[in-house]
């Protein structure tokens, strides 16, 4: 399996050139085999591009720019395509390419979702509820405050019966001690009525 990059040597774009630069330097660097086809200067290279670019990656004006990536007959993708694959770390997959052993290379969606053993999947699973509970988290966070005013408000009331009792038995003993004070101040009435009466008896008998 070859990776086939068609360019264009004598492209008057400078961002092209860039592009087509980045590629080659990019599959050169990671030592991945490729061959570089140009289209410039033969009209067959330029012939084959065309028509196996798929129809829904043509522009408009239905001429494909190079670069453009094959893996042997099967189309990879354009530059932008290609440089998507590369700052998601998916590049092997993308060129249809098995990973270097040791590597940590991500797989492609479509290649994670189709693993028998679902490890990938489980844990693209266990990421999406670990993004889910922040936000039941935060749902309830409302909850929690209503809970702790409830809590708050059950406590102030308890503190203000508290201190309704307190007051309470306060005035008790402040209104028996009134008491007492009254009924003390009529046993002395009492008392010196009694005595003023005993001072009168003794004088009309001694006038007598």
């Amino acid at each position: 399996m070859v990776i086939k990059v068609f360019v264009a040597t004598s492209s008057g774009s400078i961002a092209i050139r860039k592009k087509q630069q980045e590629v080659v330097g990019f599959l050169e660097a990671n030592k991945i085999d490729f061959k570089e086809l140009d289209i410039a200067g033969d009209e067959d290279n330029r012939k084959w591009m065309r028509e196996n670019v798929p129809g829904e990656k043509k522009p408009q004006n239905g001429i494909p720019l190079p670069p453009q990536i094959f893996n042997e007959e099967q189309y990879c993708g354009d530059f932008d395509s290609f440089f998507s694959a590369k700052e998601e770390n998916i590049i092997f997959s993308f060129l249809g390419l098995a990973p270097p052993p040791g590597s940590k290379v991500k797989k492609s969606p479509e290649e994670a979702s189709s693993l028998p053993n679902g490890d990938v999947a489980g844990e693209a699973q266990s990421a999406t509820e670990g993004t889910e509970k922040p936000e039941e988290s935060g749902e309830n966070e409302p909850q929690k405050e209503d809970n702790e005013d409830a809590a708050n408000l059950a406590e102030s009331q308890e503190k203000n019966e508290e201190e309704g009792e307190t007051a309470t038995e306060e005035t008790k003993e402040v209104t028996e001690e009134g008491a007492e004070g009254e009924a003390e101040e009529e046993e002395a009435e009492q008392g010196e009525e009694e005595d003023a009466g005993e001072e009168e008896a003794g004088e009309e008998e001694e006038e007598s």
